[in-house]
């Protein structure tokens, strides 16, 4: 499979032979799902509690006694039912989400992606980025060079650059990443997928 690799103007520099096992496969949706679960699965704290009756203040002594007041016996003023009482079968903030799902799986999915990404024509590769500075402008004529500046674009990079890092941040729709935080859900969540060439070769040394 051939891409091409064009410069940050949006010239055509060369062709660039991509490996087929990763970006010529046929998508696995079930293993993207899967994996996208888990991960959404991973980002959640599980740390909601509420208060049981032992851990209520009060309550220490019946509210009155057991019998003859032609009233229902009570123990204590924090039992569930009462006003102010303990909550009973609520959140103990003990709660574990975590999925667990196997290396083949995760390693299918995430080719997957790449691949949805290059099949659909939705990947662009460029040389590399050359910023002196940190620069919001020049990131944004990038974007607009490549006529993706009104797309969701993930920006994958070999190293975390934080120049190039530092001149996406103030961009609407725009995430920049290095190929070790690549992931699942942030390139489905993409529209268009932008990465360097360095990139490219260092993702097909550990998913080839």
């Amino acid at each position: 499979m051939k891409s091409q690799v064009i410069d940050v103007k949006g010239t055509k520099l060369k062709d660039l032979e991509l490996n087929d096992n990763i970006w010529a496969i046929t998508p696995h949706t079930q293993a993207m799902f899967d994996v996208i679960l888990a991960q959404q699965a991973a980002a959640r704290q599980g740390t909601s509690k509420v208060k049981t009756r032992a851990e209520v203040s009060g309550g220490g002594r019946k509210p009155w006694k057991q019998k003859g007041t032609g009233r229902a016996r009570q123990g204590s003023i924090r039992a569930p039912q009462w006003r102010g009482g303990g909550v009973a079968f609520g959140p103990t903030g003990e709660k574990n989400y975590k999925l667990t799902v196997n290396k083949k799986v995760r390693v299918l999915a995430m080719k997957s992606a790449l691949a949805d990404k290059a099949q659909s024509e939705n990947l662009i590769i460029v040389d590399k980025f050359i910023f002196s500075e940190p620069s919001t402008k020049q990131m944004s004529e990038v974007l607009t060079n490549l006529k993706i500046d009104n797309q969701k674009v993930l920006i994958v990079t070999k190293e975390s650059d934080q120049l190039v890092v530092k001149s996406g941040a103030n961009i609407q729709k725009v995430n920049v990443i290095s190929k070790n935080q690549i992931n699942v859900l942030d390139l489905v969540n993409a529209t268009k997928l932008l990465v360097t060439e360095e990139a490219i070769q260092a993702l097909e040394e550990v998913y080839a």
